[in-house]
């Protein structure tokens, strides 16, 4: 994905989250407390160990509802902070400080949360010394949230499955369920892709692997079996296919994946069982008013 095309699905989330969160009379707790020409400063803290992600989203929140907030970065994307760390400062407006930052702190927890996840996933793949295994994540996203679910990913060190259903074949057991076979699915998909485009199919037996086997498929999801029966898929395959294992995947399981000799594996909680991670905002200035050009002079 481009960077413009990022920014922009990006700015579509923001959009819709300051929308539902305004509402038509905005924030009328702050607009009745805080005057309108007070400006202000704030930190954001986190509060545990995490690994960073989703800066670009809270700075965007702010400058999406107000162009003249100002956030600087004060860490990095896959960064890896600890408690008591301060990891950005923003300044402005103060109403708009306070009216966005609901908005900005739910991009960046949960954000930070899944590149956490993502980092422990690929940490414990490789206490496996010498372990080719690649932790990827799924389109098990929450709507909207594409973009950002998925470079969180990969700021905690992991990879990207297919961004959408636009860029890779992946035939599901639905799919088989509606086609009759993995032959006849296999090759349907030969048929209709690209020469340039791989070609994954999904099984749940080793049946089902000897028949995509076959027919040449360039990937194999083993889907929900157990170790001894990837160990014998692995056997079987011998090189002829990269093999991914998905479904049942925790952190604990992931060592003994790794000394298995699969390619992949594939782990839908990266992105939906994520822990947001625990970071606030402080204001840490006192209100001043804006100084007007006369004044300045």
């Amino acid at each position: 994905m481009s960077a413009g095309a990022y920014r922009d699905s990006l700015d579509r989330l923001i959009d819709l989250a300051l929308e539902e969160d305004l509402g038509a009379a905005g924030d009328v707790t702050t607009d009745a407390l805080v005057p309108a020409e007070a400006l202000g400063q704030a930190e954001l803290w986190a509060k545990e160990p995490m690994i960073l992600s989703g800066l670009d989203a809270f700075r965007r929140a702010f400058e999406r509802f107000d162009a003249r907030v100002r956030t600087t970065a004060l860490a990095e994307p896959g960064q890896a902070v600890g408690p008591k760390a301060c990891v950005a400062r923003v300044e402005g407006p103060l109403r708009s400080l306070l009216s966005a930052e609901r908005t900005a702190l739910n991009l960046v927890q949960r954000a930070s949360g899944i590149a956490t996840l993502a980092r422990q996933a690929v940490d414990a793949v490789g206490k496996v010394k010498g372990s080719r295994l690649r932790v990827l994540d799924t389109r098990k996203t929450g709507p909207g949230w594409r973009v950002l679910a998925k470079q969180a990913v990969r700021d905690g060190g992991a990879g990207c499955h297919r961004f959408g259903l636009f860029d890779g074949v992946l035939i599901k057991d639905n799919h088989l369920a509606a086609v009759g076979s993995v032959k006849e699915a296999l090759r349907r998909a030969r048929a209709h892709a690209s020469h340039l485009t791989g070609i994954e199919v999904e099984v749940t037996s080793l049946e089902q692997l000897d028949e995509a086997l076959g027919e040449g498929a360039d990937v194999i999801m083993l889907d929900n079996m157990a170790d001894p029966l990837i160990r014998e898929a692995v056997k079987r395959t011998a090189g002829r296919a990269k093999l991914e294992v998905s479904g049942g995947v925790t952190l604990d399981r992931l060592p003994v994946l790794a000394k298995l000799g699969v390619d992949f594996v594939s782990m839908g909680a990266l992105t939906h069982s994520a822990r947001a991670m625990d970071l606030s905002l402080e204001i840490c200035a006192a209100p001043r008013p804006a100084t007007s050009r006369r004044a300045r002079r």
